[in-house]
């Protein structure tokens, strides 16, 4: 009888045991651990790849049920992002240009505005040339990212070929040219630091 009591007494115990509900972890999980490209990591910024200097913009969009609807705000954010890296750009360029061309003299000269407008002119006809180049799907946090470029190559020759950049003195032209490059570097450089300097892109 005594025997009876006791199996009787661990299968209601092991009964118990089994109902008891198991709790989901539901701790956020870091970004990386999704094994997400390095683009996803990095964010925006100034890069050099395969294709050679760029300008690069993040986007994301979460909890958008609609897939196309979501993709389409990815996109447009990333452009939004990629448009203030640029605009950043526009304006340490022109500031920077300015600094070295005014040397005490604090009234600007009619070529110092027309080299600040050349750059300022062409920034809208720039921005139009931005792809969206890759994206990135994470279900598990219903998360939807997007990466647009924008080439740098593209962007200078652009500038080069406006009317009021052609009207400045030929050493004006090759000095925004040499600081705009110059300044590229620096921007990707600071990007760099952010995860050391990996590819961009997953080979």
């Amino acid at each position: 009888m005594k025997h009876l009591i006791l199996i009787l007494s661990l299968l209601v115990m092991g009964t118990a045991c089994s109902s008891i509900p198991v709790i989901p972890d539901t701790t956020p999980k870091a970004l990386s651990e999704y094994k997400p490209p390095t683009w996803v990591l990095k964010g925006g910024g100034a890069y050099t790849d395969s294709q050679g200097k760029s300008f690069y913009g993040v986007g994301s969009a979460t909890g958008i049920k609609n897939y196309s609807l979501q993709r389409m705000v990815a996109d447009d954010r990333a452009r939004g992002d990629l448009a203030k890296v640029f605009d950043f750009y526009i304006n340490t360029l022109s500031k920077d240009y300015q600094a070295h061309t005014t040397v005490g003299n604090f009234t600007t000269s009619n070529e110092e505005q027309n080299s600040e407008n050349a750059l300022k002119i062409v920034v809208a006809q720039t921005l139009r040339g931005v792809v969206i180049v890759d994206h990135f799907e994470i279900p598990q946090r219903r998360e939807f990212l997007s990466l647009a470029r924008l080439s740098f190559d593209a962007f200078k020759k652009n500038i080069v070929n406006t009317e009021t950049f052609k009207n400045l003195p030929k050493e004006t032209r090759e000095e925004i040219k040499t600081r705009a490059d110059k300044l590229h570097k620096e921007m990707q450089m600071e990007s760099d630091k952010i995860l050391g300097n990996p590819s961009l892109f997953i080979e």
